[in-house]
C-alpha cells in the first residue's frame, strides 16, 4: 500500500525533524523544506497528500504559500505557526487552508489531524469523482467547475470539501455541527468564519446573486441546503 506523502515547510530543523519522525512512525512518507523555493521547486516531481507550512519563512511570506497552495494544488494544506491570534488563524483559512495549528505542539496532534483530514476528504462511497448540477460540472479530480458553454474556474482543497459535503446531501439541511464532524475543524470563531467564507466563494464561482442564491441557501440559525438536483459520474 502506497503510503501518503507529508510534506514539512518550516525553517526550523528541529520541528522539522520531529514532524518527520512522528510521521513517518506512523505510516507517512516525508519530504521536509526550510524554504519556500526548495519547496514548490520540488511541487513539479511530488504529489503530496497534505502540506504542513509554517507562516514565518526565510524567503516569503508563509501566508502566500498557502493561498498558491490551495488555489494550484489539490493537497490539503495544514497552517503550523507560533501565531496565536485569532486573526492570524481567520486569514490562515480564509486563504484556503484547511486547519490550522498553533506553536507549540505535541507531534500526536498533529499526526491524528491530519489523519482526520485525509478521512474527511475521502468521497462518499456513493459518489465519483465528477458531479453535474443545475447546468455545472465539478471535476473533483482536478479541482474545478465547469459551466453550461465549458468555461472553467477553479476552486481550492478547502472549498471543494464544503461543496462535495453539498452535492452529497442535495436538499438537506447540513448543520454547523455537521459540517465541523465532517470536515474534521474544531468549534470556533475561526471555523464559522472559514465555513461562511467558504461558501461565498462557492456562490461566487457559482454565480449566484448574493442576495437571493438559488442553490446553496442558508437556513438561519440551523445551517445550509442545496438544491440542486445532482448526478455524480
Amino acid at each position: 500500500m502506497t503510503r501518503p506523502l507529508i510534506t514539512i515547510l518550516d525553517d526550523e530543523p528541529d520541528i522539522r525533524t520531529m514532524l518527520a519522525d512522528a510521521l513517518e512512525e506512523a505510516g507517512f512518507d516525508t519530504l521536509s523544506f526550510g524554504r519556500a523555493s526548495a519547496f514548490e521547486a520540488a511541487l513539479a516531481t511530488h504529489t503530496p497528500a497534505v502540506c504542513l507550512v509554517d507562516l514565518s519563512l526565510p524567503d516569503t511570506d508563509g501566508l502566500a504559500v498557502v493561498h498558491r497552495l490551495a488555489l494550484e494544488q489539490g493537497a490539503i494544506v495544514i497552517i503550523i505557526s507560533g501565531r496565536a491570534q485569532v486573526q492570524d488563524r481567520v486569514t490562515g483559512l480564509e486563504l484556503g487552508a484547511d486547519d490550522y495549528i498553533i506553536k507549540p505542539f505535541d507531534p500526536a496532534e498533529v499526526v491524528a489531524r491530519i489523519r482526520a483530514r485525509l478521512r474527511a476528504g475521502k468521497p462518499a462511497p456513493q459518489s465519483g469523482n465528477t458531479a453535474e448540477f443545475n447546468g455545472w460540472t465539478a471535476h473533483f479530480e482536478r479541482y474545478m467547475l465547469e459551466d453550461a458553454e465549458g468555461h472553467e474556474t477553479p476552486f481550492s482543497h478547502a472549498e471543494g470539501e464544503v461543496l462535495r459535503l453539498f452535492l452529497d446531501a442535495p436538499k438537506r439541511l447540513i448543520s454547523r455541527a455537521q459540517m465541523q464532524e465532517h470536515l474534521g475543524g474544531a468549534a470556533s470563531e475561526s471555523f464559522d468564519r472559514a465555513m461562511d467564507v467558504r461558501i461565498s466563494r462557492l456562490r461566487t464561482k457559482l454565480r449566484e446573486d448574493p442576495k437571493n442564491p438559488q442553490l446553496i441557501k442558508t437556513i438561519y440559525g440551523a445551517g445550509y441546503i442545496f438544491l440542486g438536483d445532482v448526478s455524480w459520474r
